[in-house]
């Protein structure tokens, strides 16, 4: 069965299904739901509590990238779902419709559209109960975070455990639900026809890795911050990143290696590119990138396509790319392609 045809039968779910292109379940059949969902993300027990078979249906349409994927998951009816620990990866839930209560390290948490969204951490064993509910689901691999962990606090690798409640209607929460949403309109302009490149893919996992560690952390939060204050090698830092960020503009972007070859946290490299620069790291990498557009584009055959270009170099919201490069450079970009190639064939002819 198709996910428009499920999603016809049922009558529970009033958000409109996202990412729909990346289709990989669609069914009201509990026990086929439960074995292909758990393919996807873990093995994980599964109940209806309606009796009436025909009020559960199960959607799962899943974008999956290099370390991360961006998922929407729904279910008509109310179900009890038990996935025990995840284990393997850290899921961020954000509700689209209905409402979900999450049971996980000791505590209840409540979320719904505009209230609040979850974190579950796979070393938390957590049971939830969803109604009629429909989420935009974060994937992020355990391997990248814990890393990242271990980068911006300086200690060993060790499991991470977040507050499992996202307060949507704080600054920190605000940001995630941006990314989130944000990520899942990047996967649908896609179109599940052609691939991220690898700089677009590594630039969302840094900013993926850089919201989620917004989020307060046991015992993490605080040692993160006292790492980050290790200020005193920062200019011959600064530089150095600075410099690493011109010679692999071309190359995906990876805040702890470029921490690690400057000498510094990545908080502390971070705040020395405000202090000494007045930008931030991805600003300053997206400003070297646009000047590597415009270059291309200067000497770009007639049959290049400005949104080629764009994505090999990791730009790939192009709204935003189009109106930065307009205040850098005085115009858009297919105006200086027209320009570049109406020259090239006046020196021809």
């Amino acid at each position: 069965m198709t996910a428009n045809a499920a999603a016809d039968r049922s009558s529970g779910l009033s958000a409109a299904q996202r990412l729909a292109a990346y289709g990989r379940v669609a069914t009201h059949d509990v026990d086929e739901a439960a074995e292909q969902i758990g393919r996807i993300f873990c093995p994980h027990g599964l109940q209806p509590q309606s009796k009436t078979a025909h009020d559960f249906l199960a959607l799962h349409n899943c974008a999956a990238f290099d370390g991360f994927s961006i998922n929407y998951v729904a279910y008509g009816g109310a179900v009890t779902i038990d996935p025990g620990c995840l284990d393997r990866f850290f899921l961020v839930q954000l509700p689209l419709a209905g409402t979900a209560r999450i049971f996980t390290a000791a505590c209840e948490v409540a979320t719904g559209p505009d209230c609040a969204a979850s974190l579950l951490s796979p070393t938390l064993p957590t049971r939830m109960i969803w109604d009629n509910c429909a989420q935009l689901i974060l994937l992020l691999d355990r391997r990248l975070v814990e890393q990242r962990a271990s980068a911006l606090s300086g200690r060993p690798v060790r499991p991470v455990e977040f507050d499992p409640t996202v307060e949507l209607s704080a600054h920190a929460g605000g940001r995630l639900r941006a990314h989130v949403t944000e990520l899942a309109g990047l996967a649908e302009r896609v179109g599940g026809e052609r691939r991220l490149s690898a700089v677009a893919a590594a630039d969302w996992r840094e900013t993926l890795l850089d919201v989620l560690f917004q989020q307060p952390s046991q015992g993490l939060t605080e040692a993160i911050r006292r790492y980050s204050g290790r200020l005193d090698t920062l200019p011959k830092a600064v530089r150095r990143a600075r410099d690493l960020l011109h010679a692999q503009a071309g190359e995906p972007l990876d805040l702890t290696q470029l921490a690690a070859a400057a000498g510094v946290g990545i908080r502390a490299l971070q705040g020395g590119f405000r202090r000494h620069f007045g930008m931030s790291i991805s600003d300053m990498l997206l400003d070297i990138r646009l000047a590597r557009l415009n270059a291309q584009l200067m000497v770009a055959s007639p049959q290049t396509r400005i949104i080629d270009l764009a994505f090999e170099l990791g730009l790939t919201h192009l709204g935003r790319t189009a109106g930065a490069y307009r205040e850098k450079f005085g115009e858009t970009p297919s105006v200086t392609l027209s320009r570049a190639q109406r020259k090239r064939g006046t020196l021809t002819n």
